[in-house]
């Protein structure tokens, strides 16, 4: 048990150590962004933590509040190197363009009764108790409620309420990226029209899943031009 204390012991120190030789790092980077020396110091810390949460394990049973695992110092370089070149450092390959994605979905309304009712359901969820949340008037409204109580995802349409139609998507490589204060807020168009430049990549059509189709007609077709 003597030889098992004085192995923890080491142990332990070894974990003081290396935090004071990360710490070191951290101020000497002064917030520079994927040091090298943070980095290493970090691993060491982190091996050092994992060995000595082992031994006390093995020895007492006992453990460390530290959640870690051990780290391959020979695979910590590795993916260093990769998030230094992902970040811009040597070997970095940024590309010129934007990537812009847009999609267009639309919907049948079944019952018009029923879908303010269900916007007005996720309003009143959105209000505090002691505040009007008002009625929802038309159903482009109530769309938009809906959309914004899911935070903008489309799936926060997939309800009864709403039928789907056809819809696509398009990925286009463009020469700059949007620019919300260049367009009028009642302007719905000028954010997606192409401008001169723009390369439609490709275009995939959306057709909404229809228990009575075909197995092959139940797949979004994709098309590229």
């Amino acid at each position: 048990m003597t030889d098992q204390n004085a192995e923890l012991d080491e142990a332990l120190e070894r974990v003081v150590e290396a935090a004071r030789a990360h710490l070191a790092a951290v101020k000497t980077a002064a917030g520079r962004i994927d040091d090298d020396d943070v980095w290493q110091a970090y691993v060491d810390l982190n091996n050092a933590s994992f060995a000595y949460d082992e031994k006390l394990l093995d020895a007492f049973g006992e453990v460390t509040p530290w959640d870690v695992e051990s780290i391959d110092p020979d695979e910590a370089d590795r993916r260093f190197g990769q998030l230094a070149d992902s970040a811009g450092g040597p070997g970095a390959d940024p590309y010129p363009q934007v990537v812009s994605v847009r999609q267009r979905r639309d919907y049948r309304v079944p019952s018009v009764t029923a879908l303010l009712r269900v916007a007005e359901a996720a309003r009143r969820s959105s209000v505090p108790e002691d505040e009007d949340a008002g009625p929802v008037e038309s159903v482009g409204e109530a769309v938009l409620e809906l959309l914004q109580a899911g935070d903008g995802s489309l799936a926060s349409l997939d309800v009864p309420e709403l039928e789907p139609l056809d819809g696509l998507l398009t990925v286009t490589e463009v020469t700059e990226p949007l620019d919300l204060e260049a367009f009028d807020d009642a302007d719905g168009s000028g954010p997606f029209a192409p401008v001169e430049g723009d390369l439609l990549v490709g275009r995939l059509d959306e057709h909404p899943f229809l228990p009575d189709e075909d197995d092959h007609d139940h797949d979004h077709a994709g098309h590229k031009h």
